[in-house]
């Protein structure tokens, strides 16, 4: 199927071809062309033009186009989770569900769009505001660039987008190479639902380029980016004034105390390891198990995740599918064959074939193995053991990461001393760190990001404070 790039309200064709693949079987989905560097500055120009009319747009407009795109994506559920799972090869039964989080995320800015407000300022609180009456309220930054990954395809895209417009911003959606056609047609949605032309401009291609254009841009006021840590930092470089926000990188730990419940810890490690293949930035990656506890909660791990099953992302009875490229499988199997070599135990998985990787469950790896220190994106996990907690703690923070972890026990004082001492953005007790529902602040510390996503939050970062006195 063709599709094309959406600028000005108008979908058009660009520059060069390129194929959109099934990563499960190199089958091709889908064709759009590439964006030039005059196809970029035509869509940051209309994002401009069209600034003032979104900005001007009553609340209770802009929630009304919000709105109307959540019931929109219900209406078309199936068609949306289909393309997700064969352009981002994702099992369907996590496609469904993302398309459910997309219209949660939607309707949750259709509601915020209409409780942006300020407060009054007592400035009559020192000698020199005597006589004055002062507010502020909130305005949109302007022209805000998103860029989006490709694991999420549209969930990640709506939580750019739907804050983006309940604020009164425009928009350039720049989603991932791999994993556009999904972004293509939630703009046709939001065109039906009657978003102005050039208030969201979609264009497509390698960061390197499109990206770069995008952020170096003057008239760009804003970057919100989900993905490697390397490139974000290299958008902070390149970014200069403009307000950036980063949601990155992460090797997300969970504790296992010896008190824990178990037969609860167990599938929700498995399921918080191994959803979408561990293509997910809050994915399971570092398990800490007490001692007492580790050996029998890493063989529970091993027998549940053997059961999972592999298979094409279409097929309704598939749990685990292909990772996005044969080279990152590859690059996973080689970081499993480090961690061996460097003394740890395979329980269960690793194996490859083209780009899908079985279910891995390893114990000891060393703090120092990739598989601990970097962010695996994959689906593997390891399963260490600990004496103290202060000990698991330690490890846990052991980390260039901090987006998110979570704890099992049933003793409250353990878990909020934990909940305290850990650096991280979000702390889950008696839950995995993968837990997300899509109205939380969501971000991370250190290597992991800056700022927050979440619509209320994310409209915060998406508007500016103007002070209004007489």
């Amino acid at each position: 199927m063709e599709y094309k790039l959406l600028i000005d309200g108008q979908w058009v064709n660009a520059g060069a071809i390129m194929e959109v693949k099934n990563k499960y079987n190199g089958q091709t989905v889908g064709v759009l062309p590439t964006a030039r560097r005059e196809d970029v500055d035509t869509a940051i120009a209309a994002a401009q033009r069209a600034r003032d009319v979104m900005a001007d747009m009553p609340a209770y407009k802009r929630a009304e186009i919000l709105l109307r795109t959540a019931a929109l994506i219900r209406e078309r559920a199936d068609d949306l989770a289909k393309t997700i799972a064969a352009e981002a090869g994702k099992a369907l039964k996590f496609a469904r569900a993302e398309v459910d989080r997309a219209q949660s995320t939607f309707t949750i800015a259709g509601e915020e769009a209409k409780r942006l407000h300020g407060e009054t300022i007592p400035l009559d609180a020192v000698p020199s505001g005597d006589g004055y009456f002062g507010f502020w309220t909130r305005r949109p930054v302007g022209v805000i660039a998103a860029i989006s990954p490709f694991n999420f395809p549209l969930n990640l895209v709506a939580h750019k987008v739907a804050p983006a417009i309940a604020s009164g911003n425009t928009l350039v959606l720049k989603p991932a190479s791999s994993t556009p056609l999904v972004a293509v047609k939630l703009c046709q949605i939001l065109q039906e639902a009657g978003l102005p032309p050039g208030a969201i401009n979609l264009v497509v291609g390698a960061g390197g380029t499109v990206g770069e254009w995008l952020v170096t841009d003057p008239r760009v006021d804003k970057i919100t980016f989900t993905g490697s840590p390397e490139v974000g930092q290299r958008i902070r470089n390149l970014a200069g004034m403009k307000r950036v926000t980063l949601e990155l990188g992460s090797n997300s730990a969970v504790i296992i105390e010896p008190d824990a419940d178990l037969d609860k810890a167990v599938p929700k490690c498995v399921a918080g390891s191994f959803a979408h293949s561990g293509q997910v930035c809050i994915s399971v990656q570092r398990i800490f198990a007490h001692e007492d506890i580790r050996d029998e909660f890493a063989g529970r791990m091993a027998e549940l995740a053997g059961k999972l099953r592999i298979g094409h992302p279409l097929d309704e009875a598939t749990e685990v599918s292909s990772l996005i490229t044969e080279t990152e499988a590859k690059r996973i199997e080689t970081w499993i064959g480090e961690a061996r070599d460097a003394g740890a135990t395979v329980l269960t998985g690793g194996g490859r074939q083209g780009a899908t990787i079985t279910p891995a469950i390893l114990t000891d790896v060393p703090a120092g193995a990739n598989l601990n220190a970097r962010e695996a994106f994959g689906p593997v996990v390891s399963v260490n053991s600990y004496r103290t907690l202060d000990d698991a703690i330690d490890m846990v923070n052991n980390s260039d990461y901090g987006l998110q972890a979570g704890m099992y026990t049933r003793d409250l004082e353990k878990a909020f001393r934990t909940a305290r001492a850990v650096h991280v953005g979000g702390f889950h007790i008696n839950e995995i760190p993968a837990f997300r529902v899509d109205q939380m602040p969501y971000g991370g510390v250190k290597l992991s990001g800056t700022g927050r996503e979440g619509p209320r939050y994310a409209v915060e970062e998406m508007t500016e404070l103007k002070l209004i006195t007489w």
